[in-house]
């Protein structure tokens, strides 16, 4: 789920502030990710060995679930978690348009029908009303994007699907470390699914990603990762294919996880120092709901001067994102055979509106500083 951050004058490039910062965030565990390949090289086990093990294990237990298991990508987590919910041809599964594009992508990749619904313009995040009034008889799943870090209003989506008999499914990616009533997310739906993509909370150095749920649901994911075989060579369910987490990238997991809920942290201080600091501008900066502990994967602001404002950081060497410039209903490649639920007046609005700041766990309060004082010049304060 990469994006293209603002482009910055050739003066500004030995002093910008980056949108992420990947490589900083993996710097610090570089003796240990050095001494985790060794051991990986060591042990000659490179697919589906103690690294892994150690990892699912962990993950399971960070997200209060039953099982987890290592896939390939954060993409790949979503279409085994709607195949291992009996996602098939023609089901509806209803997503907000406003999201990543991979999430409605795994989707189609089923040959599913996505059905797009509005999100609710404070957080970002799926709109619960529009979702009940979705529902039809061809419904077979949510899709719930804890968009930005900020979980969803994912009791009430809960009880929704229980009461239709549909599967909740959690897009994850942007919001590891995020929990609702000290819950974390992943845990609440039928499945959870997290992207592991460098520049996440928890990244890997390369494409990784996770299911998360209950031992039996896991171990059809398992299934499905490896050919849909029951034993080796032995396929036993269709749809199966090769997506597999390697060693080497469950071992620079492992390291990082130890740290996640202090980069979580960190995070959350940058985004207290931001609406500290840009309080009182005519910008409306993320919110957090009573309850919601937000992960701030991304900082969003909305301003109606959106473009201008990230004309004026590039120059000032800041470098920003919009996330997402193109709603998904409004791109051919995923909305084909999906329909629209209801008006996307807000996913319009905020497509016009959202600029993503800085942020990331080794941001330096010296470049919160800056990119704070180039947001309050542009609008004279």
């Amino acid at each position: 789920m990469n994006h293209h951050p603002s482009t910055i004058g050739p003066d500004m490039q030995a002093t910008v502030v980056p949108l992420a910062s990947p490589h900083r965030d993996v710097a610090r565990y570089e003796a240990d990710l050095i001494e985790v390949t060794r051991r990986v090289i060591a042990s000659g086990s490179y697919i589906g060995g103690p690294e892994l093990d150690a990892l699912e294990k962990a993950l399971a237990r960070a997200i209060g679930t039953e099982a987890a298991t290592g896939v390939g990508s954060g993409t790949d987590a979503l279409i085994f978690a709607m195949q291992a919910a009996g996602i098939a041809r023609g089901d509806e599964v209803i997503v907000p348009s406003h999201t990543a594009g991979p999430s409605v992508a795994a989707i189609n990749a089923l040959s599913a029908t996505p059905v797009f619904v509005d999100v609710e313009f404070d957080t970002a995040c799926i709109d619960v009303n529009r979702v009940a009034a979705a529902i039809g008889p061809r419904t077979k799943a949510i899709l719930a994007v804890h968009l930005y870090g900020h979980p969803a209003r994912i009791e009430e989506l809960v009880r929704l699907a229980a009461d239709h008999g549909i599967s909740l499914i959690e897009d994850c990616a942007q919001a590891q470390g995020a929990r609702l009533m000290d819950r974390p997310v992943g845990s609440f739906g039928r499945f959870g699914c997290f992207s592991f993509y460098p520049t996440k909370n928890l990244g890997a150095i390369g494409d990784a990603g996770a299911v998360a749920g209950s031992t039996d649901g896991v171990s059809l994911v398992r299934q499905l990762r490896t050919y849909g075989w029951r034993e080796p060579q032995f396929a036993e369910i269709p749809g199966g294919r090769c997506s597999r987490l390697d060693e080497l990238q469950a071992g620079f997991l492992n390291v990082r996880l130890k740290g996640l809920d202090e980069d979580v942290r960190a995070r959350r201080e940058i985004a207290r120092a931001y609406n500290e600091r840009l309080a009182g501008l005519p910008i409306a900066l993320p919110v957090e709901h009573k309850g919601a502990y937000h992960a701030y994967h991304l900082f969003v602001v909305k301003s109606d001067r959106r473009d201008a404002l990230k004309e004026h950081l590039a120059k000032s060497g800041v470098m920003t994102g919009i996330h997402y410039p193109f709603p998904a209903h409004r791109q051919p490649g995923l909305t084909a055979g999906g329909r629209i639920e209801g008006t996307l007046d807000v996913t319009d609005r905020l497509q016009k509106q959202i600029l993503s700041l800085p942020i990331f766990a080794t941001m330096s309060g010296g470049e919160v500083d800056r990119v704070a004082e180039a947001v309050r010049r542009f609008f004279g304060n």
